[in-house]
Parts: C-alpha cells; sequence; structure tokens
C-alpha cells in the first residue's frame, strides 16, 4: 500500500515539483520514497513496506529499463499471474507483486487490468512511446485523481497532491454543493476541485501527446442463477475462505477490524489474526466493545478496544476533513479513525467489512421491495397520484413511505443515505442549483434498465455509496494513520457468486444477507451472524444536542462567508429544532457543517492543528 503521484509536462523544475507533490500524501507511505524524472514526466511513490520488503521499492523498471512503473495496491493473484508470465519466459528480478504490472504490460498491454484480482491504481510510463498508461482496480477500492490543463497532466491518490504543482488552479466547483448535500458525499466524477477528476472503477486511462482516453474494462454484471439453496452456501463459504486467503498475503502481521455485525465477525472467524480492533462509547447503545469480546473470547484471540470521547470525536474533525480532501459528512469516518488509530501501534495490514451489505443486499431498505409487493401492486398511476397528495402534508408516520412507492425508482432512488431531498435543497441553498440527482444517477438506471428494483438499488449503492463513501472513508482514514485496509468481500470472485443469487436468496419478509448468513453460520462461534446492521454507530444525534457541540456547530455556520453557499437562518432553525427535541435533523446540519469546515481548511487555508 503506497501512495502514488506524478506529472507529464515540459516543467523545467521536476524534481523539486515531485518531491513536494509526494511529500504531501507521506502518510500514505512513511517507510520510503522514490522518484524517476526525465524530459516528459514526473513520477513519485511513497512506501508503505508490505510485500518483498527489501527489493520492492518503486518507481520500478523491467528489464531494458524502457517501461517505469508506480503502484498503489495489492495483487492477490501475483503470485499465479509471475508462473503465467514466467511460462511466456518473462524474467523477473524481485518478489514484489509491482513486477507483474510490469512484466503484465509487456504482454497484454491495456488488458492487463483484466487479468488482476486486487485493488489497485497503477501508472506506467513508456519512454519509447512516450505513453503513460493507468487503471484503477474493478470496485474502487483504490483511489485515482487527474487533472489536465493545457500540456500539463497530473495524476495522484489524493487531491491534496496537486495542490503542490504551480499549474494547478484551485477553483471550488460550487454546483456540486446541493448533490453532496442529498448523498452526502461528492457523487460525481468530477470533484469539488474543478477540473480535477477521479477515474472510475473498472476504468483505465492513456496519456498519448496530451490526449486523454478513457476505456472501460470491467463492468458489473448480474445474472441470477438459482442453484440448490445448500449448494449455494457452500460455495459462498468456499469463495470467502478463497479470498479471505488471498487477503492474507503479506510479509508483515496482519490484524483486522471488528464490530459486533455479521461481516468483520465472519472475516475474523475464518482468518483468525492473532488481534483485532474495537471502538466503542460510554453510551450503552453505540457501543459494540462487550459483543467483540464475546466473538474474541470464543475463537482465542485477542481484541484491543477503545472508547471514544466527545472531545477526542470534536478535536480530530479537522485532521479527519484534511484527508477526505472533499467535503465529507458520514460520522462513521471518525470512529473508522479511532479504529485505524488503534491498529496502527501494532500493524501495518487490517482485514475490514467493507462491501457485504452491497454485494448480498443487506440493507434494511432492501426488504421493502419484499415486504410491500402487495402495495406495487396497486396501479402506478394511483400509486402517483397518491404519493403526490401525501408530499403536500406535514411528516407523519407512513408519509414517506406512500410518497416513495409513488415515485419510479429512477427519479427518486440516489442510495442508502439520502440526506437533503432537492426540494429541501433548494430552501437551504443561497444560490441556484442545476445539477439534478437524477442526471447523476440515469447511466447506471440505464445500464440494468431489464432489472427488478432490487438490482437496481443495489446497483445505485455499488456504484455511489460503496465506491464514493464506503471505500473512500475506508482508505482515507486506514492510509491516515499509515496502515493497509483489505476488504475481501469486495473481490471479484465474490461478487460473481453475491451477483447471481435470486432475489429470496439475498431478501426476504425476515432477513436481509439470507445465503450470505447461512454460510457464516458456519464460521462464527456465536451468534453475530444474527445481527441487524448497525454500520458505525455513533452518539452524534445525542452529542450535537449538548452545549459545547452545538455552540461549535452555531458558530461555525453563522458565519458571513457561509451566506455564499447557505441560507443560514433555515440551516439555524434547523440546528435549534434538533436540539430542542422537535425533529431529527442532526445529519442535515452535519453535512453542512462539514462542508464549511472543509471550505476554511482547502479555500481559506484556515490552520488547525493537525493529529
Amino acid at each position: 500500500m503506497c501512495g502514488i503521484t506524478g506529472f507529464v509536462s515540459k516543467e523545467k523544475n521536476k524534481k523539486k515539483i515531485i518531491k513536494k507533490m509526494a511529500d504531501r500524501i507521506i502518510h500514505r507511505g512513511p517507510d520510503a520514497e522514490g522518484y524517476y524524472v526525465d524530459d516528459d514526466v514526473a513520477l513519485g511513490h511513497r512506501r508503505l513496506s508490505i510485500i518483498d520488503i527489501n527489493t520492492g521499492s518503486q518507481p520500478m523498471f523491467n528489464e531494458d529499463e524502457s517501461l517505469v512503473v508506480i503502484f498503489n495496491g495489492e495483487i492477490y493473484n501475483y503470485i499465479e499471474l509471475k508462473a503465467e508470465l514466467k511460462k511466456k519466459k518473462h524474467k523477473f528480478k524481485t518478489k514484489s507483486d509491482t513486477e507483474v504490472l510490469l512484466h503484465g504490460y509487456e504482454e497484454w498491454g491495456s488488458d492487463l487490468p483484466k487479468k488482476l484480482r486486487g485493488m489497485f491504481a497503477f501508472a506506467i510510463w513508456d519512454k519509447k512511446d512516450k505513453t503513460l498508461f493507468c487503471a484503477r482496480d474493478n470496485f474502487g477500492i483504490k483511489p485515482f485523481y487527474y487533472y489536465q490543463k493545457g500540456e500539463t497532466f497530473l495524476f495522484a491518490s489524493e487531491i491534496k497532491s496537486f495542490l503542490e504543482h504551480p499549474d494547478f488552479e484551485r477553483v471550488l466547483n460550487k454546483e456540486l454543493i446541493g448533490p453532496y448535500l442529498s448523498f452526502s458525499f461528492t457523487p460525481t466524477t468530477e470533484t469539488f476541485f474543478k477540473g480535477v477528476y477521479r477515474l472510475d472503477p473498472g476504468c483505465s486511462l492513456t496519456l498519448k501527446d496530451n490526449k486523454i482516453t478513457i476505456k472501460r474494462y470491467y463492468k458489473m454484471e448480474f445474472k441470477e442463477k438459482r442453484m440448490d439453496y445448500q449448494k449455494t452456501v457452500d460455495t459462498i463459504s468456499k469463495t470467502m475462505k478463497d479470498s479471505v486467503e488471498h487477503h492474507l498475503l503479506s510479509d508483515v502481521e496482519v490484524g483486522s477490524f471488528l464490530s459486533s455485525g455479521i461481516d468483520s465477525s465472519y472475516l475474523v472467524s475464518i482468518a483468525k489474526p492473532d488481534k483485532t480492533y474495537t471502538v466503542g462509547y460510554d453510551i450503552p447503545r453505540y457501543n459494540e466493545i462487550e459483543y467483540a469480546k464475546d466473538l474474541t473470547d470464543k475463537l482465542g484471540i485477542k481484541n484491543i478496544s477503545k472508547k471514544i470521547t466527545k472531545q477526542e470525536y470534536m478535536d480530530i474533525i479537522p485532521t479527519i476533513i484534511y484527508h477526505m480532501d472533499e467535503p465529507f459528512s458520514d460520522p462513521a469516518a471518525i470512529a473508522l479513525y479511532f479504529v485505524a488509530n488503534i491498529a496502527s501501534k501494532d500493524v501495518k495490514v487490517v482485514l475490514s467489512g467493507e462491501g457485504a451489505d452491497e454485494f448480498f443486499a443487506g440493507y434494511n431498505t432492501y426488504r421493502e421491495e419484499v415486504d410491500m409487493k402487495f402495495y406495487n401492486k396497486i396501479p402506478y398511476p394511483i400509486r402517483h397520484l397518491a404519493s403526490m397528495l401525501f408530499s403536500l402534508l406535514p411528516e407523519v408516520r407512513g408519509r414517506n413511505f406512500i410518497v416513495r412507492r409513488g415515485i419510479k425508482l429512477e427519479n427518486n432512488y440516489v442510495g442508502m443515505n439520502q440526506i437533503f431531498s432537492e426540494k429541501e435543497c433548494k430552501k437551504v441553498l443561497s444560490f441556484k442549483d442545476t445539477l439534478k440527482n437524477k442526471d447523476i444517477t440515469k447511466e447506471v438506471f440505464l445500464e440494468y434498465q431489464d432489472k427488478d428494483n432490487l438490482i437496481k438499488m443495489q446497483a445505485i449503492d455499488i456504484n455511489f455509496w460503496l465506491v464514493k463513501d464506503i471505500l473512500q472513508k475506508a482508505d482515507r482514514m486506514t492510509m491516515a494513520n499509515s496502515i493497509e485496509g483489505r476488504v475481501p468481500f469486495i473481490d471479484k470472485e465474490v461478487f460473481k457468486i453475491a451477483s447471481s443469487l435470486p432475489e429470496d436468496y439475498k431478501v426476504t419478509k425476515e432477513n436481509t444477507k439470507v445465503a450470505l448468513r447461512d454460510a457464516a453460520k458456519k464460521d462464527i462461534p456465536n451468534e453475530s451472524y444474527k445481527k441487524k446492521k448497525l454500520g458505525f454507530p455513533v452518539p452524534l444525534r445525542e452529542w450535537i444536542r449538548e452545549d459545547d457541540l452545538y455552540n461549535e456547530v452555531k458558530n461555525t455556520i453563522s458565519q458571513d462567508f457561509v451566506g455564499e453557499f447557505f441560507n443560514q437562518d433555515y440551516v439555524l432553525k434547523l440546528l435549534e429544532q434538533h436540539k430542542n427535541h422537535k425533529k431529527d435533523t442532526y445529519k442535515k446540519v452535519w453535512a453542512i457543517y462539514c462542508f464549511v469546515k472543509w471550505y476554511e481548511i482547502f479555500f481559506l487555508d484556515k490552520e488547525y492543528k493537525l493529529a
């Protein structure tokens, strides 16, 4: 796991610039640094040494040094690929997975990413052809950003690296504020820094003669296949054990995050790492530590835990926002930072349970497709009329259901964590918002238009919620603490079986992740496989009503410059409603607070003491 950065330009002072760009992301790789510079390109690498510690340094070259690569991630099938390439007469100098990329590119060219199983973002510079070839893994576990201005092309693992390049223009992408308030993260390929794009998962990018060509090499396909149920459960079990085994490849110790739920409990029960890590709070309903200890006691392994105080939570917010690069209002990011922090005292690599809910249908929202099938039998025009009428009424029990079920999924569903509706965005923004949510999601809906609503919801949640929220915070919070997070559920072999499951193997009226739970039941020695989805519970709802955090949020939102973006009176009214228990609005207020703090750091250059 590492940080990569680079640029293609005729800039004369490349060595000094690339060093500063790499130093900006030193947290991604504090063990070593490496650079390659010529008349056309500068490549920088910060290394976190995990595989082939002695000879795996980067940038790395092929035999005749016509190709040079920098790489962030892990290739879990590199041993198999290395054997295949050796049969084709390729000679290897190291034991690293990085070298497989060089020989693989020599052998397969731009088809290389199709052969890889793992998490990766890499760049290969062809000196002879003067071509830059880059790729990002199938599901976007590892980040890759790029920016082009005139004859200059920049790329990096994190946007903050670009701030050190003299040709980079820092311009706010204001039209993304509305979508951010709806999704709770940046849902588009373009970022909050105008002109900075993320390379989409499953895509490669080629730069030649200053022209960018993006090619999609991987497409998620859902092909339901009804096998015998027990055979399906056995296949899931076998596939998960294979994935965990591959994800344990390392020359250093591997630990694991552990909550009280099925996902991390399943991974820990299979992997049985020596050490696991859990965070909780003094408020019992938000504390998972005892559940985690129960599992580790039964497995005979160690659990290291920490209770996060409100003051610690508040103090770390600027650090979290700095590392995230963009506005990000998921409170779980802070809990993830702390669990990564305690793990970093012992290990360099941790397993984590992201992806199971999106692949195997674990969210309670998905059950509505089963629970409410009777309502869908009502003709759509009648449901739509009821939806419009109920949308005019104040919020009462059942209102949101009727409103939601009378709108086509394609016009309404933006994923798991919608905060503001588009209608409410018009009230909260102080400028006219032009980017519509359905314009952001329409390509995904079109791609899966022949599938049922459950699969459409999964596709939206994988493409948006999983990639741009869950994996984003998992990468940034582990890397902020200089450790590597590995996600065995997010594996192309696991997705093959998950995407083949019929609806009733995923969701029933009684449960979610049905087949996965039965597979996990074989290995988990307690009843974690039964637990409902909690996520990373955080007592922010309660804390924001207490004077210290309430005043911090109020004072931040009341600053004069905030009026450029938001209707401050409306936002402060939401805050008061929450404090006085009139409405549960903390997520809305928190999203705006996080944007303001981000803007202070990246556009007003406000200095905070960062951890």
